[in-house]
């Protein structure tokens, strides 16, 4: 059956080549011609752009780092991948599924930073009344309203004494690189303390069910086989992933 379906398939792809072959050797088939040209800069101007596009392109490899340690997206994305694995099911929702909603919820909840950030940085740059130095100040401004208000002092106290900066009198004299590893595991303290609280209940029915088992002899039986069916009816009956939703947005505010 294979033969049958190959001959074709293959006859129709060798007539393809020899068409335009005549095709592009008689001109009727104009063939693009893609070089890179590197060559040196005739004004300043150009090699100002250079760089800017450079830059630009670097931002562009980091945009995932960014995303993940300035934004919400890490205490997200660690609590629904605790759920999936408090609910003993490793692969149901994927990975794609669970980064997919992180995502959404991320983009929920920093709405607000956003929408600032837009409002006072993004829009004035786009009509020329800014620099890029000046946007980047003001985009940083509501970012760091952002992660100082989830991150702990005790956090924030360590990595300036690590950083062997003076005591700040205010939260505006300490340094974003200095707030950034603060909020960084800050959120992943939280996120962690939310999977310990969602596993409990859980944890609870994979304990009844072992000692039912035991009890009755039923050595060679996994309990995770009697005691999924349990977890899932029991996060379903809650509403789990409503709770979690709502836990998780409630959390930042």
């Amino acid at each position: 059956m294979k033969g049958k379906f190959l001959l074709p398939a293959c006859f129709s792809l060798v007539l393809t080549l020899v068409f335009l072959q005549a095709a592009w050797a008689q001109g009727a088939l104009p063939l693009p011609r893609i070089g890179v040209e590197i060559r040196p800069a005739d004004t300043p101007r150009e090699a100002s752009t250079s760089l800017q596009i450079l830059i630009l392109l670097t931002v562009l490899t980091l945009a995932p780092a960014i995303l993940i340690l300035f934004t919400s997206f890490t205490r997200i994305v660690i609590v629904l991948a605790l759920v999936r694995n408090a609910l003993g099911v490793q692969q149901i929702p994927p990975n794609q599924v669970i980064v997919g909603l992180a995502l959404f919820l991320t983009l929920f909840t920093m709405a607000p930073t956003l929408g600032k950030v837009n409002e006072i940085s993004l829009q004035p740059y786009l009509k020329g009344e800014i620099n890029q130095a000046q946007a980047l100040e003001r985009a940083s401004g509501p970012l760091r309203q952002f992660m100082l208000r989830q991150t702990r002092e005790k956090d924030l106290a360590l990595f300036v004494s690590l950083a062997g900066e003076k005591r700040p009198k205010t939260v505006e004299e300490i340094p974003t690189y200095v707030v950034l590893p603060a909020f960084v595991i800050s959120e992943l303290r939280t996120a962690f303390i939310l999977g310990a609280l969602i596993f409990v209940p859980f944890l609870v029915i994979d304990l009844i069910v072992s000692s039912t088992l035991m009890s009755m002899g039923m050595l060679m039986l996994p309990p995770v086989m009697i005691s999924l069916p349990f977890k899932l009816l029991l996060f379903v009956m809650v509403d789990g992933w409503h709770l979690v939703a709502r836990a998780l947005i409630l959390s930042f505010r």
